[in-house]
């Protein structure tokens, strides 16, 4: 009687275990309904579903592992799983996904396992988007779109111990060495650190991250450019211009003064005299 209660709570196409559901491969469209409500384990991997309906998923409220890679999700995934706050492990690798915001992961306070690598549209990661989750322990951001991430979006991940990097499109210029010089003082393990590399500029190119940061250094912070010549001459005149012209009024002032104070003097004279 168990077990043939199980086989009708399952979805179609899919196959159940105790708190499992697992529909690998089979070419759906949607998300798969008749979910069973304490389904622990959702795997939807290898199908063509691009979109995930928050409210579906909200009823799963004691799902902690949902396998997502390769589907077609690339819709803004704000707010999508604001009702599986115990979900420990995610993976959304190989979709279309394009910007990850504050919003996005925001109540899933739980997780642990980050997976979004492989979605080559990715170019954007929020400063805070993973503001909320502090118990990530493994990000792979690899293989997307992404040229340039916020120093503070990953050094305020207390637990983070994983971060996966390689084969991005990195603009190594000066906004970018705070988060090189992070690279090579952290002790996170980079996975595939000999494809963490430069993209552009081209004098930079295929250049590794720890290895760039000497160079940026020496254009970042000791060479001066045209415009911070410019900057500074600008900058010496206005002082210059700002202290003749203190002078000058101060002289006047003074001078005044003076022809103030000497005619003061001689009025009491002549009322001495009178």
């Amino acid at each position: 009687m168990g077990m043939a209660s199980e086989r009708i709570n399952c979805p179609r196409s899919c196959s159940c275990q105790y708190l499992e559901v697992n529909c690998t491969g089979q070419q759906l469209q949607e998300f798969p309904e008749a979910i069973p409500l304490d389904t622990r384990q959702l795997i939807l991997a290898a199908n063509n579903i691009s979109y995930l309906p928050a409210v579906e998923l909200s009823f799963l409220a004691d799902l902690v592992y949902l396998d997502c890679k390769k589907n077609l999700l690339g819709r803004d995934l704000d707010f999508t799983f604001i009702g599986v706050a115990k979900l420990v492990y995610l993976d959304l690798s190989f979709n279309n996904l394009t910007q990850v915001t504050f919003s996005t992961f925001s109540h899933l306070l739980s997780l642990v396992v980050l997976k979004i690598s492989d979605n080559p549209s990715l170019v954007a990661i929020e400063k805070d988007a993973f503001a909320n989750n502090t118990w990530l322990s493994h990000l792979d951001v690899s293989r997307t779109g992404l040229t340039f991430l916020d120093t503070s979006t990953i050094q305020d991940l207390p637990n983070l111990r994983f971060l996966g990097l390689s084969n991005n499109l990195w603009h190594c210029n000066c906004s970018f060495l705070d988060f090189i010089t992070w690279m090579t003082e952290s002790n996170i393990h980079f996975p595939d650190a000999d494809d963490v590399t430069c993209y552009t500029p081209e004098s930079l190119r295929a250049l590794k991250m720890p290895a760039v940061e000497a160079q940026l250094h020496s254009n970042c912070l000791i060479q001066l450019y045209k415009q911070d010549y410019i900057f500074l001459c600008l900058a010496g005149f206005c002082i210059f211009f700002a202290g003749t012209m203190a002078a000058w009024l101060a002289g006047i002032c003074a001078v005044i003064y003076e022809v103030h104070i000497s005619k003061g003097e001689e009025r009491e004279e002549e009322e001495t005299v009178t």
